[in-house]
Formats: C-alpha cells, sequence, structure tokens
C-alpha cells in the first residue's frame, strides 16, 4: 500500500507533500495529480518518458528465480544488517521487490517503499509485502521524496545516484549496497560467454557514490548453487547478459555455479 509512505512522498514537479486525490490518484496543492494503476502502483515520473527498465521477460524470470529460494542469502544479510527501528525503507532499483520484503520482516513497524522504472517489476513490488508501496520513478533523476526522510536505502544489483541518494537519506540512517563479487557466476560467465564483472567494480561504485558518502564496511557473501538447466536458463534471463546471449546458445544441462556479493555499508559522511 501507498499510504505507509505518502508522509514521505513529494510531487516530482513543485515539490510539495502529497495527499490522496480520490482512491486512483495522488495530489499536491498546487493540483499536480499522480494517477495509481489498478495494480497499486503510483507514476511519480512527472509526465517524463525515463528508459523503460526491465522488459516482462525479464521480471518473470526474476521472479520464477528468486521464489525458488537461490537468493535467500542475500536477503538474509540485508535483513541482518538494519536496525529495527520504524523509519522508512527504500528500495532504490526495487525489482520485484523480495528484498524489501525481507527487510520489511525485519521491521515490524516500519513502512516501505520501492521505486524502479519497469511497470511489469512494479506490478509484482506493489504487492511483495502489505507495508510497502511502489512508484515508478527514475533513479537518475529528483527522486519524489523529502529531504532526510529515509532511515534504510535498500540499492540492490541497481543503479546508484549519489547526491540524490545522500539529500533523502537521514543523517543517521544508512545505505546498503549490494554489488557481484568479481567471482560471481564464473561458471556461468566462462560456460556460457556472459558478462564478466568489473575487476575495479568496488572503486567504480565509490566514485558513483562520490565524497558524501564513507564506507563502514563491507562483507561477502557466497553460496553454491545448483541449478537445473532451466533453472540456469532463468537466472541468464533475469541478468543483463539476457540482451546479448540468444537463447539458442544456452546449452541444456544442470549446472553448479557460484554465487558471490558484496555488501557494503555505507552512511552519510
Amino acid at each position: 500500500m501507498i499510504d505507509g509512505a505518502l508522509p514521505y512522498l513529494r510531487c516530482p514537479v513543485c515539490g510539495q507533500g502529497l495527499d490522496r486525490g480520490g482512491e486512483q490518484a495522488l495530489r499536491c496543492r498546487q493540483g499536480h495529480s499522480f494517477d495509481i494503476a489498478r495494480q497499486g502502483y503510483v507514476n511519480l515520473s512527472a509526465g517524463r518518458s525515463p528508459h523503460p527498465g526491465d522488459s516482462a521477460e525479464m521480471i518473470a524470470d526474476r521472479a520464477a528465480f528468486l521464489a525458488e529460494g537461490h537468493y535467500d542469502f542475500i536477503a538474509a544479510a540485508l535483513a541482518e544488517t538494519v536496525r529495527p527501528d520504524d523509519g522508512l525503507v527504500l528500495d532504490a532499483g526495487t525489482g520485484t521487490g523480495s528484498y524489501l520484503a525481507r527487510v520489511l520482516d525485519a521491521r515490524p513497524a516500519a513502512p516501505g517503499l520501492g521505486i524502479d522504472v519497469s511497470k511489469p517489476a512494479l506490478r509484482r513490488a506493489a504487492r511483495c509485502h502489505p507495508r510497502a508501496g511502489a512508484a515508478l520513478a527514475d533513479l537518475w533523476r529528483p527522486l519524489p521524496l523529502a529531504d532526510a526522510s529515509v532511515a534504510v536505502l535498500l540499492n540492490v544489483f541497481a543503479p546508484r545516484n549519489g547526491p540524490e541518494f545522500h539529500r533523502i537519506l537521514r543523517p543517521d540512517g544508512v545505505l546498503l549496497v549490494v554489488t557481484p563479487a568479481p567471482d560471481h557466476l564464473k561458471e556461468l560467465v566462462r560456460t556460457h560467454g556472459l558478462l564478466r564483472v568489473d575487476p575495479a567494480k568496488a572503486g567504480r561504485v565509490a566514485d558513483t557514490l562520490g565524497d558524501q558518502w564513507r564506507a563502514d564496511g563491507t562483507t561477502t557473501h557466497r553460496r553454491t548453487l545448483h541449478l537445473t538447466a532451466a533453472a540456469a536458463r532463468t537466472l541468464i534471463g533475469m541478468t543483463p547478459s539476457a540482451r546479448h546471449v540468444a537463447p539458442d546458445r544456452l546449452r541444456a544441462a544442470d549446472i553448479t555455479a557460484t554465487a558471490a556479493i558484496d555488501l557494503t555499508v555505507y552512511r552519510p559522511a
């Protein structure tokens, strides 16, 4: 439900607060109105045309893969890192909302909001948890949230907008960034020619955030995944490599793969 996040939202046109403008819209005092889709998410793109994000096929693959529990260790690592207070949890680049839902389970009084540019993703994220809302917003543009309004900011395999993240995070808030470790899915990379993880990834993440942030530490989490051929194809389908690997190049065989991620805790400098 978007109502839990409503006190923290701001009009993307004029920056004023938003209220319910009927059952299917939010409206600010200046009269700017934003429709709530029947699937539950609100479009706060202010009429802009951001890139469409992940396709319906990619989101379906992601939902199927995550439902099998392969990446539960990532969700658990996020949930174990947050403290159980009641501030807003924002998932920037939320996808299906599965990580947001797990963190909200660990924070039983907190409202949540997932933002993404993919409408197929938001249709799922809007239903991911009773205390979660979902909004269409481009991470590369000013975010439709009040200054210092976010207690926990999740960023899992998603773009990072350092200045905007700094503006919306509370001074005592925390930014949790998940990126692939150098050996993430190395077996699939070798077998199917997928995109490799940049060895300089950690440095590039710090650069994109800028000097407004300090890293409080990084932990690496690994799991061995025993994947059927179908699960391997689904995993590839939910990654950026889906745009680069033709389906007929995927071998129909089970595979054991390494899932490895770095979880870095950032705080405002």
